[in-house]
């Protein structure tokens, strides 16, 4: 079966309307499961140490993925026998999603030690901002929507993470925010990959993957003990079950029909999530000053996905690029393809 029809046995990238709805449903899911995973992975870390605890969850992850893997195959769910050039590609992208979760979920689970589930939450769903800063570097450029959206969001990230009295970032608050940025190239790699392979399978590489580094790392920079990994069984087992195995899954099949911009805008609803969750479990408390720059944060994530040609018309009605000389050029190009009856 050559690469066409097992798009087609597996309505890959279709645009069915009832396919789209679905992936948005399953994105919403697995944020919500991302969201609650925070207060999970925090408590986790009172017992071990990051790659332990993601060691342990990804093996956890990947194995529990195995079993449907089997049943998709039974039921005909999954695309049918691939051939080597198939298997090779499912392999080289399971791989490198593998590496790139393995230094995301390493900054994100050292990073909240030191900072609370929820200001994780909304640092980790940066990656909405960074996407398209990364697109310009893969000649995608963005509409100024976007780029007026990352100064908002840096802003608000500096009212949550920065103190009055000290002008530093958190090191929790650094690796979190090093973490948004493998997310953001997290998603454009499945982006890539999963419109052309089996979805399950890849997910359960990348997370044995995961597992492997992350037992390498376990095993030279800590000290595991069985004693203190049963302590944690129950957020460890929330994060392989859920979030790794369930809401990865998840994202990867639903990114067969959601653009990517959509989906990062669906999974950044995790930080609304993670502080609820944080609030409701942890008795975390925010204070006005950070609840304003999560407010930023999330004001940005949605500015950067307007459609731009819904706004312009809005802002060439009401002459709000009168006194905005840098944006004149750029408006009237844009403005040459909206039909006038939107502008007036």
């Amino acid at each position: 079966m050559n690469n066409k029809e097992v798009l087609q046995h597996s309505g890959i990238k279709t645009n069915n309307k009832n396919h789209s709805a679905r992936g948005n449903i399953m994105l919403i899911i697995a944020a919500l499961i991302w969201g609650t995973s925070f207060v999970a992975q925090s408590v986790g870390m009172e017992y071990v140490g990051p790659f332990t605890f993601n060691a342990v969850r990804s093996f956890i992850g990947s194995a529990a993925l195995v079993p449907f893997i089997f049943l998709f195959d039974r039921i005909g769910f999954s695309p049918k026998k691939m051939n080597r050039t198939e298997k090779l590609f499912l392999i080289k992208g399971g791989v490198i999603c593998g590496f790139i979760v393995f230094a995301a979920s390493s900054l994100q689970q050292i990073g909240i030690k030191y900072t609370t589930a929820g200001k994780a939450g909304f640092l980790t769903a940066l990656y909405i901002v960074i996407l398209p800063i990364i697109g310009l570097f893969l000649k995608k450029r963005s509409g100024f929507n976007v780029y007026i959206a990352v100064v908002i969001a840096v802003c608000g990230m500096y009212l949550l993470c920065i103190k009055k009295e000290s002008v530093s970032l958190n090191y929790g608050d650094i690796m979190v925010i090093g973490c948004a940025f493998f997310y953001s190239l997290h998603i454009i790699v499945i982006d890539y990959f999963a419109p052309k392979t089996d979805c399950v399978r890849l997910s359960c590489i990348q997370f044995l993957i995961n597992g492997i580094i992350s037992s390498v790392f376990m095993f030279i920079f800590e000290k595991p003990d069985l004693n203190f990994i049963i302590a944690a069984r129950v957020p460890i087992l929330y994060s392989g079950l859920l979030s790794s195995g369930i809401a990865f899954t998840f994202q990867i099949i639903a990114q067969r029909y959601t653009k990517p911009v959509v989906a990062s805008l669906l999974m950044s609803l995790e930080s609304v999530f993670a502080v609820l969750a944080g609030w409701l479990v942890l008795k975390e408390v925010l204070s006005m000053r950070e609840l304003f720059g999560c407010i930023l944060i999330f004001a940005a994530v949605i500015l950067a996905q307007l459609p731009l040609e819904g706004i312009l018309p809005f802002l060439i009605k009401f002459n709000l690029f009168n006194k905005m000389p840098f944006f004149n050029k750029r408006v009237k190009t844009k403005n040459e393809n909206i039909p006038k009856d939107k502008i007036q």
